[in-house]
């Protein structure tokens, strides 16, 4: 019985962490994109203000990955550009 409530404590305790690990890797990532989309297309010659990708940045700033994450790897790829790895919510 030791055993078993020892183990629910574990898997208790564990269950945050994974958490955080998983949202820190979405926020490394789209820190990723970001850094790229201001690098090679929002500081490209005759390029216009995109607000939506200016959203998703600021998104990804606060946090907010889920939604910022699908944005910038959609305006990468219509410039053409290969993404670091893909995105898996």
């Amino acid at each position: 019985m030791k055993r078993l409530i020892l183990l629910f404590m574990v898997l208790v305790l564990a269950i945050p962490v994974m958490l955080f690990a998983a949202s820190d890797s979405d926020k490394t990532y789209c820190e990723e994109l970001s850094a790229l989309y201001r690098r090679y297309i929002e500081d490209a010659r005759g390029r216009r203000f995109d607000v939506e990708a200016n959203v998703a940045m600021e998104d990804c700033k606060k946090g907010n990955t889920a939604a910022a994450i699908p944005v910038l790897e959609r305006k990468l790829r219509q410039s053409g550009f290969s993404l670091p790895k893909e995105f898996t919510p």
